[in-house]
């Protein structure tokens, strides 16, 4: 199905500033005047405080994780991504199934499966940004920048698996961005590139 609006969706792994540039492109984009929107995944509705939760407790089996994360997108894609795309608006989102692919995938269940799930209700993104970072700078900059606890996602060996799967996908509406870069060439490059999305 078409809609008026686009969803743009930003990936990586954690670490790799992909919330930070969501952000800051919501800015230029309400200050161009576009209109649009900024939300993420997991959300905070029930399921995905429940996913939240488990991040720092017992993680779930894998199973049941992505059970949570179909769930929890379902209701995001029912009540806010697509009303928000009926009516025109630039939705932007932080994590959507790519990242469900690849850390779910991870964790050994059929990344194409997991795809194929998804895309039974989500709708396809116009343009996935996804930040490449290497691993291990990726955890610096959490633990010494963020100064975070690193949760259950964020172990190296987990994590490498999940920069490996991120790196396979060749889908026609993926950009890859070098996670290196100034956040200030960053942004101009995705508004460079959401603009020729005639948003």
């Amino acid at each position: 199905m078409d809609y008026k609006g686009k969803l743009i969706v930003f990936e990586g792994i954690d670490g790799s500033g992909k919330t930070t540039l969501c952000r800051e492109v919501f800015k230029v984009l309400v200050s161009q005047g576009k209109s649009c929107i900024s939300t993420f995944e997991p959300t905070n509705g029930k399921w995905g405080k429940l996913l939240r939760k488990s991040f720092s407790a017992k993680r779930l089996n894998p199973k049941e994780e992505l059970e949570l994360f179909i769930k929890d997108r379902k209701e995001h894609v029912k009540e806010l991504i697509i009303p928000s795309m009926v009516e025109g608006k630039i939705v932007l989102c932080d994590r959507y199934y790519l990242s469900t692919m690849a850390y779910q995938g991870a964790r050994g269940i059929d990344v194409y499966k997991i795809k194929k799930e998804n895309e039974a209700f989500a709708p396809l993104p116009n343009m996935a940004f996804i930040l490449h970072i290497d691993v291990r700078e990726a955890l610096r900059r959490i633990s010494e920048k963020r100064g975070d606890k690193l949760n259950s996602f964020e172990r190296y060996d987990y994590l490498r698996r999940v920069a490996e799967i991120f790196d396979s996908f060749n889908f026609p509406w993926i950009k890859r961005l070098d996670a290196s870069l100034p956040k200030e060439i960053l942004v101009k490059k995705v508004i460079n590139i959401i603009d020729k999305l005639d948003c």
